[in-house]
């Protein structure tokens, strides 16, 4: 079975082929089935590969395979290949699993659109290149797959492009990804100088992993953080998370997609695979920690203030991402993939099941104008109640175990980092309450005139099935998820599942089971003090509450006001200088005036151009005249 996981690309690929070709004329629905049973396909493949791998023996689950090599220069060998390991058959079990629910939502949510069959073509070609990312078997063809994501996103971003918030949030997405892609590049180039490969195991002295020796020092650390780098850009982390909510303009099962589930793990996916080179660096896998467990409570404050449905589950997003990055920085792998996977059960179901509300509600996204969906949209409120506990960290949903095992492998590393997660589950917990009792909860909002005189909404109606049945397999799967992982179960476990990938990179402190109890029950109390918070202060009738929503939060702490100042301004007035100043006057100045030398100089000779036959002759003469005396001159002075 394992000698087909190259058809999991393939499929999807196969799907955009043919939309590209023949999507206009099938039109919708076709286009979108084709595009979901691509997906589907690829699935299906990657559970034979999955029955493969565990047919193996734990010391031999790991496939690599050289289809033919992309290029050979000098001493650059690079082969298109796959890589088949527990991470990644992990990492494309869900990605086509998730992919595929959300392509299937996707086909009763687009319809109607004028683009219809163009989204499921850059849907497909997303997963395709998402595939790619994660099965290449070296660094360049990662970067190759992590590129194509990246203009996927793009064009998923500013799939609307006549708003101009949609457009310039497209800009923005793919400008911030350039500065993460610069990291990514550079770190390849370094890497290469010093092993002489690009192939993860394998090839020329084992590949990068089998020549860590001559990575060691400052030049590990540099390439640690310039593969960080290039995580804070996709994984949207600080520096770099400010692109994420404004992706939002994007049509929901996009965010669901790509913004929550998948790509956004890219960059967490390429820490973890490089694990054993992450492991020779104290101090970068210390930044690493101090970055994500920073991010993830900026995140979860400044969604305790969002009004926008999307964005609130934008940020905590990035929240979330952020603690898969502490567990990183931890040596806690198998945790933050275990939490990756989880996130995207819930995080999915949350999104679809925002957007859900959103098209019941004809579009409308303002938590203020909504309220009660629960009375007429019951399936939706039910499924999202799940995702809702389950990210609150209520057990036994899949995300108390995740986010709890992230923690407890904290708590044995960083105390400061650990009690600022804490502090983020108890945020994480209220804001999710916010959104659900302001949603769903207290009296309707949207039969009533909105703050700006908007009209009343239409009653909402429930979604079509083709919507629901994705929203009750990611409630299911967010329910049930927490099975991967439990402590108490060890070799059949996913730490026993994944520990061979991440063998001699692991800070392998364990807690005992006194500890791990009294750390399961701090985890229970703070998403329960989030919870009851979150309802003692939103449950009224009151929604407009200034007091607990602070511009300072509601401006994202002015960050993006901050990149404005520093870099936004100075950059405007640069280009404006450089248009008017060195452009027009300089440049053009300098090009224009020596054509208006030219233009002078034939002007005032072309005077000498009379045409008549007396004023040549005597020219002819004043000529020979001068000659004459200039000769004469010589002569006398000798």
């Amino acid at each position: 079975m394992l000698h087909v996981a190259y058809l999991m690309p393939l499929f999807p690929l196969a799907g955009f082929l043919v939309l590209v070709a023949a999507g206009r004329r099938i039109g919708d629905p076709v286009a979108g089935w084709i595009g979901t049973l691509a997906v589907a396909a690829a699935f299906v493949v990657a559970c034979l590969t999955l029955g493969g791998l565990l047919n193996q023996p734990d010391a031999h689950r790991l496939f690599v395979h050289d289809y033919f090599t992309w290029f050979h220069v000098g001493g650059l060998n690079v082969p298109v290949g796959i890589l088949v390991d527990p991470l990644s058959v992990t990492m494309v079990m869900f990605i086509t699993g998730v992919s595929m629910v959300i392509h299937l939502y996707s086909i009763a949510y687009m319809k109607g659109d004028p683009d219809y069959p163009k989204f499921f073509i850059y849907m497909n070609l997303f997963v395709f290149s998402m595939l790619v990312l994660v099965l290449a078997n070296n660094l360049l063809l990662t970067f190759v797959g992590w590129e194509g994501v990246g203009v996927c996103s793009y064009w998923l971003v500013s799939f609307w492009f006549h708003r101009d918030s949609a457009a310039s949030a497209g800009k923005k997405a793919f400008i911030y990804n350039r500065i993460g892609d610069a990291g990514f590049l550079l770190a390849i180039f370094l890497i290469f100088e010093k092993t002489g490969t690009v192939q993860y195991t394998g090839g020329p002295g084992g590949g990068i992993f089998g020549q860590l020796h001559h990575l060691g020092g400052g030049t590990g650390t540099a390439a640690v953080l310039l593969l960080f780098l290039a995580a804070t850009g996709k994984s949207a982390q600080i520096p770099l998370f400010n692109w994420l909510p404004d992706a939002m303009e994007g049509p929901t099962p996009v965010s669901a997609l790509i913004h929550a589930a998948t790509m956004v793990t890219a960059g967490v996916y390429l820490l973890c695979r490089m694990n054993h080179l992450l492991a020779l660096t104290h101090a970068g896998m210390e930044v690493i920690a101090i970055i994500g467990g920073v991010t993830a409570f900026v995140a979860a404050t400044i969604a305790c203030a969002q009004q926008d449905i999307k964005k609130v589950l934008a940020f905590s997003t990035i929240s979330q991402i952020g603690y898969m990055i502490l567990a990183v920085g931890s040596g806690a792998y198998v945790a933050a993939i275990f939490l990756m996977v989880s996130h995207a059960f819930f995080k999915g179901l949350l999104f679809l099941g925002a957007g859900s509300a959103i098209h019941g509600l004809d579009n409308e996204q303002d938590l203020k104008r909504m309220g009660a969906l629960r009375k007429t949209m019951q399936w939706t409120t039910i499924t999202f109640t799940v995702g809702w506990l389950a990210i609150a960290g209520i057990p036994p949903l899949a995300g108390f175990w995740s986010k709890g095992d992230v923690l407890d492998n904290v708590y044995s590393h960083y105390k400061v980092l650990w009690f600022l997660g804490l502090i983020t589950a108890v945020l994480t917990a209220y804001y999710m309450t916010r959104l659900q009792v302001l949603a769903f909860g207290g009296e309707p909002r949207w039969d009533k005139i909105g703050p700006h005189g908007e009209p009343p909404l239409h009653a909402p109606h429930e979604s079509p099935w083709v919507m629901r049945l994705p929203l009750v397999i990611l409630a299911v799967a967010a329910f049930f998820g927490g099975l991967l992982d439990l402590p108490w179960i060890h070799h059949d476990s996913f730490e026993g599942w994944l520990g061979p990938v991440f063998a001699g990179s692991l800070y392998n402190d364990h807690l005992h089971a006194g500890g791990e109890w009294a750390l399961a029950l701090t985890d229970l109390a703070a998403a329960l003090i989030g919870v009851i918070v979150g309802f003692a202060l939103w449950r009224g009738a009151q929604v407009d509450k200034p007091q607990l929503e602070p511009q300072f939060l509601q401006r994202v702490w002015y960050w993006d006001d901050f990149y404005d100042a520093l870099i936004g301004r100075p950059s405007q007035k640069l280009a404006t200088f450089c248009a008017w100043v060195v452009d027009v006057r300089i440049i053009d100045g300098a090009v224009n005036g020596m054509a208006s030398v030219v233009r002078a100089t034939g002007s005032a000779t072309r005077k000498l151009q009379s045409g008549y036959v007396r004023n040549y002759a005597l020219g002819i003469a004043v000529g020979m005249a001068a000659l004459i005396v200039f000769l004469l001159s010589r002569t006398w002075w000798s």
